[in-house]
């Protein structure tokens, strides 16, 4: 693994796809530098938790990705059981008859039989081949372009070696993409079967409990209820726990290996979360391409700023060779919280942005968590510029002043002090 390879950059520039659980997280993804975001419906996706998007969202959302030039990918990819085929027929039927053949750009399938279903029902529409789908060697990649996929996402078990050399042996216009940050799953390609036989919610229908986070304990049979704790270098319980993946100092890499859209996982992370990695790979992206000098002299600035969201600890998975235990945390099941997701400007206009002072703008937004008058803030502009600022002013939605903002989800007006105060946009996220 060389740090340092010089690569020589292809024509056409890398797609950054993104995650979205709701409209407004989609809304995010694409203010802050998403090429393309993929999204579930409320059926059939294996984010069965996540907000998910209605056909009435789904059309909003696809009109406002492609309002802004991106792409829309949405993802069918449960393991069908016999008892779900005739729904997944009639929710082809509402995609086909709310005009949505045209405003989903690609499904991201792993069943045979519904990338069957899809084909014949909406043949508009591309097919993507999902990870779950075990996409490890290029005759597979050959095979499912046969049968007409457009794409597909290469397993997470694949070296970045195996990948290069999967896109030496498959049609010029085959697509990859895979992984390039988020949580990784300690089964094969995401097959487990742990939440399904612990709590009867399967994992391959979009319904895991995530086990492999859970602290386990041995407990001999003839001794119920004596938990004898299963240590590993006397650092823990956690054995299944994976750390999350991140390859912002590996985009050379990741182009070299031929890799067409860099994929981030997270469709049930916050607004906050899917700003800063979004905003943070946009810029090393782009710095890439501008400038490999560039790209590797803003390294410390990527690696701040893509811990402004949640996260485990950062592994590079399988893309340098197989994992070891240096890939597993074993003493906690929690993330590492560096900033505070405080709201989004969600008003501008109605209310003027209206500068109070020379160095000061009024705001309106829905608060996430607790702040007070005198809090430090800062605001994340969709450029990468980060505008500090300081709350000097908050009102109820009734215009009543208060000092604090202690209840989740309250509408409120918000005075910030700062020295860039036409700087403030909306839809713009604010941390602490």
């Amino acid at each position: 693994m060389n740090k340092n390879v010089k690569i020589e950059k292809q024509n056409n520039r890398c797609e950054l796809l993104i995650p979205a659980g709701n409209l407004q997280t989609l809304k995010v993804a694409v203010d802050y530098g998403a090429d393309a975001v993929y999204i579930g419906g409320q059926r059939f996706g294996l984010r069965a938790k996540a907000d998910n998007f209605s056909i009435e969202d789904m059309k909003e959302a696809a009109d406002y990705v492609h309002k802004a030039g991106k792409k829309l990918y949405v993802t069918v990819n449960i393991f069908a059981h016999n008892a779900d085929i005739e729904g997944i027929k009639g929710y082809f039927t509402e995609i086909k008859e709310a005009g949505l053949e045209e405003g989903i750009d690609a499904f991201i399938i792993s069943d045979p039989g519904i990338f069957t279903l899809a084909k014949k029902m909406l043949p508009g529409i591309d097919i993507h081949i999902s990870t779950q789908a075990n996409n490890t060697n290029y005759l597979i990649y050959n095979f499912w372009y046969e049968q007409g996929a457009t794409r597909v996402v290469a397993a997470r078990e694949l070296s970045l070696h195996e990948i290069k050399e999967i896109k030496a042996n498959i049609p010029e216009d085959m697509e990859i993409e895979a992984f390039m940050h988020g949580a990784m799953c300690i089964s094969y390609s995401g097959r487990c079967l742990l939440s399904s036989y612990f709590t009867g919610r399967d994992a391959n229908k979009g319904a895991c409990t995530h086990p492999c986070r859970w602290k386990y304990a041995i407990v001999e049979e003839q001794r119920p209820g004596e938990y004898l704790p299963i240590e590993e270098d006397e650092r823990g319980t956690y054995i299944f726990n994976s750390k999350d993946l991140c390859m912002i100092e590996y985009i050379p890499e990741m182009i070299d290996a031929g890799i067409d859209s860099f994929k981030v996982e997270g469709r049930m992370k916050t607004a906050l979360y899917v700003a800063a990695v979004t905003r943070t790979y946009r810029q090393a992206i782009d710095d890439y391409y501008k400038s490999e000098e560039l790209y590797r002299s803003r390294m410390d600035y990527y690696r701040e700023e893509i811990s402004a969201c949640t996260y485990r600890q950062f592994t590079t998975g399988f893309y340098f060779g197989k994992t070891d235990e240096n890939s597993q945390i074993y003493d906690n099941n929690t993330y590492i919280k560096n900033y505070t997701y405080i709201g989004m400007v969600e008003a501008c206009d109605d209310i003027g942005m209206i500068k109070t002072e020379n160095d000061s703008v009024r705001i309106m937004l829905y608060q996430k968590n607790k702040f007070v008058i005198g809090d430090k803030v800062c605001v994340m502009a969709f450029d990468g510029e980060n505008i500090d600022a300081v709350v000097t002013g908050i009102e109820d939605e009734y215009h009543t002043p208060q000092e604090s903002a202690p209840h989740p989800k309250q509408k409120l007006y918000v005075t910030l002090s700062c020295e860039k105060p036409d700087r403030i946009k909306e839809g713009m996220i604010i941390r602490s």
